[in-house]
């Protein structure tokens, strides 16, 4: 009987951690609406106008400008932290040559986001950027 109630146990955590919705992931839509409250202006989850990478990523992409441009942010949203990694080796692999030396000044990556500045971001932008993913 022991052993019965070993493996229903064993059972239903390996059911519990193969199922469900992954509620840590970040999403666009929330992140979107917290950028737009800190002063991001031209905040866009619109696939046509994230980026090629942003626009494919499972759960989807943004773009903004920070307070006072000179910057843009594009944030792409894997799946999970896995599917960040291969997102970050995209946009290495697809930046300009003389960036990819250079690529973690203008790159970020927290849980399944990852995110994207033109120009190295203050550490007030960064912040602020980081602050605003919500799942």
């Amino acid at each position: 009987m022991l052993r019965v109630l070993v493996l229903v146990a064993i059972s239903a955590i390996v059911v519990a951690g193969c199922g469900g919705r992954d509620t840590s992931a970040y999403n666009p839509t929330g992140t979107a609406a917290c950028l737009t409250k800190k002063g991001f202006t031209g905040v866009t989850t619109d696939a046509n106008k994230v980026g090629f990478i942003a626009a494919f990523a499972a759960r989807g992409g943004l773009f903004a400008i920070p307070p006072g441009g000179g910057n843009t942010l594009t944030i792409a949203f894997a799946q999970n932290p896995k599917g960040a990694a291969a997102t970050e080796r995209a946009f290495t692999r697809h930046a300009p040559a003389s960036l990819r030396p250079h690529i973690s000044d203008v790159m970020e990556s927290q849980r399944n986001a990852v995110l994207v500045w033109t120009v190295s971001p203050s550490s007030q932008l960064l912040s602020d950027a980081l602050g605003c993913l919500t799942p």
